[in-house]
């Protein structure tokens, strides 16, 4: 599984985002070791009031479990992967609270871990962590049996889905999905030489380039939005000057977001609002589903959650009841009998835990399968959605194009290119302006 670490503090704000059951269909606190406090937030605040006592001020270690999509890992699997995770960090023995969500159909987990060693009162050093975790994760794919990512086969280079966190709620907050935005960025640097031909490529998928704050590319969508072309294409600063020169003949943002503004008009913004509208209706059947399915499991899961405390206890009670009392209690003790007992109770414990636990992970498995098979639905129109908004923007970019064109840059094109406009497309109706495949 693919492993992501960091050493961060912000206690609440962390047991916050690992208890968030808003964003996820599921949240389990799987294990919660070395603490006093009996719940996350308390724990991790716990960890925060000791480090306290040092000069650390990333006091936690933070570490997510990734399976691949199609595999459904078991709370032993992560277990197992924390266990070893801990040991090739250094970490061992070290408080740690581990936190499984489910979300679209996959599982995963997060581990955090207190970095303050209690008997020495320092933090303990996290050498090469991410290149420790890189070999770990490697080690687990092929325990596994997982087919192993392109990234861990040569153990080095970036996948260009690897997103940072500002770009992927950049991305969330306009409802686009990240991978289409990065995936046109790095297309069209590939295909340009020159400024003129990446702004071409750019403005073919609805942005616009501009001169940024401190005289760097940056690109516009249509609703205004700013993206730093370095960051969304994956390279340096230096290598975009490199090729395109200065940016210093470009339009400012200010002044690209009016341009961009005032060509989009009443119509070109009720297309935008008509097709938001339209994959939203679309998705509401599907939503809805999820929502009851999410809540069905959960009730699931906390049945059987009652049903097993409830037999705890009973069994618990069973096996206190196994120690004599008064007289014959004592005499158990001398002649070795009550330590007998005690072994016996306390594999009988352990064998009604790995019971417990693997009846979890059945219900789990179950309810993941149909969860995946709902996802598939989710995934498929939200494929189609993306195709929806490349036409939209391609379109709209082609009008845009068309309304700006002067008579003098028009009679400067070759007889072939105006000749190729001013024959209509087949299937294209010229009198009720741009056809949109929804």
């Amino acid at each position: 599984m693919i492993l992501k670490g960091s050493q961060r503090a912000g206690a609440t704000q962390l047991s916050a985002h690992l208890l968030n059951e808003r964003d996820n269909d599921h949240v389990e606190l799987l294990e919660l070791r070395g603490f006093v406090a009996e719940d996350l937030t308390g724990a991790l605040r716990e960890a925060q009031a000791i480090s306290k006592a040092t000069q650390c001020k990333q006091f936690m270690f933070s570490l997510s479990l990734n399976p691949p999509k199609e595999a459904v890992a078991s709370e032993a699997d992560f277990l197992n992967a924390a266990d070893r995770a801990e040991k090739a960090l250094g970490l061992d023995g070290q408080p740690r609270a581990i936190v499984i969500h489910e979300k679209e159909g996959r599982r995963h987990a997060h581990v955090v871990w207190s970095r303050i060693d209690a008997e020495t009162m320092t933090a303990i050093n996290l050498p090469h962590f991410k290149n420790r975790l890189t070999a770990l994760s490697k080690e687990l794919y092929l325990d596994f049996g997982w087919r192993l990512p392109e990234g861990l086969k040569t153990l080095g280079g970036k996948s260009p889905l690897n997103f940072t966190l500002d770009e992927w709620q950049q991305a969330r907050r306009l409802k686009l999905d990240p991978r289409e935005i990065k995936d046109a960025f790095r297309d069209a640097w590939a295909q340009s030489d020159s400024l003129a031909a990446m702004g071409n490529a750019l403005a073919e998928r609805g942005y616009f380039i501009a001169r940024g704050d401190r005289r760097g590319f940056v690109a516009l969508n249509i609703e205004g939005e700013v993206f730093a072309l370095p960051k969304w294409i994956g390279v340096k600063t230096k290598e975009v000057r490199a090729r395109f020169g200065a940016a210093d003949g470009l339009p400012s943002v200010n002044e690209a977001r009016a341009a961009i503004r005032s060509r989009l008009t009443t119509k070109l913004k009720a297309f935008i609002q008509e097709v938001n509208a339209r994959h939203e209706r679309d998705l509401a059947p599907h939503m809805q589903a999820k929502a009851e399915m999410v809540k069905a499991h959960r009730t699931e899961r906390q049945t059987l959650k009652d049903r097993q405390q409830d037999r705890w206890q009973v069994e618990a009670q069973e096996r206190s009841e196994r120690y004599r009392k008064g007289l014959k209690g004592l005499l158990d003790k001398v002649t070795g009998k009550a330590r007998v007992i005690r072994q016996e109770n306390e594999a009988h414990a352990l064998a009604c835990a790995k019971r417990d636990r693997e009846q979890r992970d059945r219900l789990a498995f179950a309810q993941m399968k149909d969860r995946q098979e709902l996802q598939k639905q989710i995934d498929a129109l939200r494929r189609k959605h993306v195709a929806n908004r490349r036409l939209l923007a391609r379109d709209i970019t082609r009008y845009l194009r068309t309304s700006e064109r002067s008579p003098e840059t028009d009679a400067d094109r070759s007889p072939r290119d105006r000749q190729r406009e001013a024959t209509p497309h087949r299937t294209r109706r010229r009198d009720r302006g741009p056809r949109f495949e929804l």
